[in-house]
């Protein structure tokens, strides 16, 4: 009987795995750029020359995607791609799901298998941003598709002349923002070096948007803002210290002024699954933090003379929220 049990459980976590095959086949295929190599009927012997790749291991990666359907073969035994619609695409294409893909299979995955070994030292890793800083900003570009309409609502409710972006990454809400407003001063600020020369390239056109390389610790900038954007960026404070980087925030935010932040909730109404992996990411870090729930945010903003309204989901799935604070 005991047998029987320890089979059927085997069995059951065989069937479990099987959704992170589709993960690790779309990220390889992303990362060597193969759903490219194969958008046209080809032989795989053939893509192995032109791309300098093993060609055993690029046969069995094949097999794998016809198995999946993320490929097929012809009678000629060439290789297509099935479902394009479904799959990463080209780099060419970032920011794209394929760099979601490569946050997951590079950066969390690989931090979450450290579990037993820093349990058992009892040490956290230390979270690279130079290394790591692109790739996240990259990710958090695809948030800007669901989230740009929200705070365009915002900028336009608020009568808005002024904008301070926090954690701007590679200046994409900035740089939509200026071409629909083109009378808004724009401010964004990025502590990695990398990241925020490709803002100052994307943004180059728009004499109204000034991008600062720098902590936002250290920046003290010379005027008070009618709307500043948290967007994607808590999991870097220290929740003791939240409430002194808001006091800050409240002390450069005009009368009536408003704060919005993007963020995973803890315990949400939606999403906990993926929140409460996010916080076991995060805390595999000595640099990173967990994600804040409603309530926390909440005391925060009373404390901090803010006034927080309902959070509104943007990635029910993930646990992300768009959350509004306005200045009493």
């Amino acid at each position: 009987m005991k047998d029987l049990n320890n089979m059927w459980k085997a069995r059951t976590w065989m069937k479990t795995n099987v959704p992170f095959l589709y993960s690790w086949h779309a990220y390889v295929g992303y990362e060597l750029d193969l759903f490219e190599a194969f958008k046209k009927p080809v032989r795989a012997e053939d893509v192995a020359d032109a791309y300098d790749l093993e060609e055993e291991l690029l046969n069995q990666w094949v097999e794998v995607g016809v198995a999946l359907k993320h490929l097929k073969k012809d009678s000629k035994n060439r290789v297509k791609i099935a479902k394009a619609w479904k799959l990463p695409g080209s780099k060419k294409d970032s920011p794209s799901s394929g760099d979601l893909l490569k946050e997951m299979m590079e950066l969390h995955i690989p931090s979450l298998l450290h579990y037993p070994e820093l349990m058992k030292e009892k040490k956290r890793q230390h979270f690279d941003n130079e290394k790591h800083g692109s790739t996240v900003a990259k990710t958090s570009t695809l948030l800007e598709m669901l989230a740009f309409r929200l705070i365009n609502q915002n900028v336009k409710k608020h009568q808005t002349a002024s904008i301070l972006d926090i954690g701007c990454g590679e200046g994409g809400y900035l740089l939509k923002l200026a071409k629909k407003h083109p009378d808004l001063q724009l401010t964004g600020i990025e502590i990695n070096k990398e990241v925020a020369e490709s803002a100052k390239k994307a943004t180059a056109n728009y004499d109204q948007v000034d991008i600062v390389q720098g902590d936002i610790h250290e920046y003290e900038p010379d005027q008070a803002f009618d709307y500043i954007m948290v967007n994607n960026l808590l999991h870097y404070i220290h929740p003791e210290e939240r409430k002194e980087f808001f006091s800050k925030l409240n002390e450069i935010t005009e009368e009536k002024g408003v704060i919005t932040i993007i963020s995973p909730l803890q315990k949400a109404k939606y999403g906990k699954q993926f929140s409460s992996a996010f916080n076991s990411f995060f805390m595999t870090f000595d640099n990173l933090y967990p994600i804040p729930s409603e309530e926390e945010l909440k005391n925060i903003a009373e404390e901090c003379g803010f006034e927080q309204q309902n959070p509104f989901p943007i990635i029910r799935e993930g646990g992300w929220f768009f959350v509004k604070w306005v200045k009493k």
